[in-house]
């Protein structure tokens, strides 16, 4: 049982650090600051998620669970915040998105 959960840990790590690895180069690759900003709350969001679970399963029952969990928790409400605030911020000072024509067109 012990070798299982270690291999799920080690899943679960594995695929937090994928997310958070693709959210960078989406952060260097996106071309204006909202998808940017998609790009960085989708990487907090999920890689922590899948990170930080793939420690809760290493830490086993005990109060370092329980701090993982508080983590997570604040994490999830305030990303979303964070990137909310940032992309209003970002049009009340006039930024704008950057949209791109159809080729084919009608």
């Amino acid at each position: 049982m012990e070798m299982v959960l270690d291999y799920l840990s080690a899943a679960l790590l594995l695929l937090g650090s994928f997310f958070v690895v693709v959210g960078g180069i989406g952060v260097l690759r996106m071309p204006d600051v909202f998808t940017r900003m998609h790009a960085a709350g989708l990487t907090d969001t999920m890689g922590s998620f899948f990170i930080l679970t793939g420690l809760m399963l290493q830490a086993g029952i005990s109060g370092v669970t329980l701090r993982l969990i508080m983590i997570l928790g604040f994490l999830w409400f305030t990303s979303p915040v964070a990137t909310h605030a940032l992309a209003k911020a970002a049009l009340h000072g006039k930024v704008e998105p950057v949209v791109h024509e159809d080729e084919g067109g009608d």
